[in-house]
């Protein structure tokens, strides 16, 4: 099935949108002014002030729908970027050079890995934390659009920070199909990214790690399924957000 991810959103994926806690104005209205806001607003205007978090594993497309949502005038809250800059002081390698989160946390076999799992969560949930204040703002415009693109493992934040996500939006599923499964890890394996094990993997005797990996992914993957699950509200399937042409507009009505 072809994709309708462009190269331009693969690129406009990886970028840092946040600045702060939060996006101080959707992005796309900085920069563009006074006509751009109307289109938006025209855009919008069939649908509900509708506050959204994504979840889902890595490569479930949040990035994606979210941005896409964004440039529709949504206030977006990237939680991948937020908790990368509350790391920025310790993304160096030994030769000083500047890392991905990705490559900071290692893999699940490597010696510094439980240290920087738990640090990570500890960020996840202040920058959720930081999150939940806005959208309990009272003083905040009710009428705003808002889409947080949470990470893979919010999962892990708790009950009790899971259910106020769910008091404070609408949480969607994008869910991930078991025949992706070899593909995300494949892609986890080549171009690492944060990924919380939270204790599933461990490896057999004579294991290779690569092995390993291949052998608890599987459960990983189970065991997270069963969690989204729990606290959506609504769930899109992987193939519809692969569609050509899949955009916001359609993102929305599939939430009617």
């Amino acid at each position: 099935m072809a994709s309708g991810f462009s190269e331009t959103d693969r690129v406009r994926e990886t970028q840092s949108l946040g600045a702060g806690p939060y996006l101080k104005k959707p992005y796309t209205l900085e920069k563009t002014g006074v006509a751009v806001k109307m289109n938006m607003e025209r855009k919008l205007k069939p649908f509900p002030p509708m506050r959204l978090s994504l979840i889902g594993m890595a490569g479930s497309g949040k990035s994606y729908c979210s941005m896409k949502l964004a440039e529709h005038g949504f206030r977006r809250f990237g939680c991948d970027e937020l908790i990368a800059e509350k790391l920025a002081h310790e993304l160096f390698g030994s030769d000083g050079r500047p890392i991905e989160t990705g490559e900071w946390m290692g893999f699940p076999y490597e010696r510094q890995y439980k240290k920087h799992e738990s640090k990570y969560l500890a960020f996840e949930k202040q920058v959720l934390s930081e999150i939940l204040d806005y959208l309990q703002n009272p003083k905040i415009d009710r009428d705003e659009h808002i889409v947080v693109d949470t990470t893979g493992s919010v999962i892990y934040t708790g009950m009790e920070m899971m259910e106020k996500l769910r008091q404070n939006t609408i949480v969607v599923f994008l869910s991930t199909p078991p025949e992706v499964q070899k593909q995300l890890l494949n892609a986890y394996i080549t171009n690492p990214h944060p990924m919380l094990w939270r204790d599933v993997f461990h490896k057999k005797p004579n294991e290779t790690n690569q092995k390993a990996l291949a052998r608890c992914y599987p459960r990983l993957f189970s065991e997270r399924e069963r969690l989204y699950f729990r606290y959506a509200d609504f769930t899109i399937d992987y193939h519809s957000c692969r569609k050509d042409g899949f955009g916001a507009n359609d993102f929305l009505n599939k939430l009617r």
